[in-house]
């Protein structure tokens, strides 16, 4: 079992979104179902942080221990990755799916 996300954690992700000025910013715990395996496809329940801003939502999930992935979306059809398998560091997961989201073209 994957362990959830720690107070240290959210503190991470909501320095992350203050330092980009969102600082008005719902964060919500969810579970999110995660292909970890490439080769099985098989989905795993991961913890999740979610969020919606600026008209797209957010989410970063937690793979393992110090392991992160994220991505953004505007409908569940519709979705982005950072195009990094894992993240290590939970404040470069953060940036990551931010700077996507500002690099894509608004809609």
């Amino acid at each position: 079992m994957i362990p959830g996300f720690t107070d240290a954690e959210i503190s991470t992700i909501r320095q992350v979104l203050t330092q980009a000025g969102l600082t008005d910013v719902d964060l919500q715990l969810a579970d999110s179902e995660v292909v970890l395996d490439n080769v099985s496809r098989q989905p795993v329940i991961c913890p999740s942080v979610f969020w919606h801003e600026q008209g797209a939502n957010f989410v970063v999930a937690k793979t393992g221990p110090e392991k992160f992935k994220s991505r953004f979306f505007y409908t569940p059809h519709d979705q982005y990755g950072t195009g990094v398998k894992e993240y290590s560091m939970l404040k470069e997961c953060v940036e990551a799916v931010l700077q996507l989201r500002s690099d894509q073209p608004k809609t």
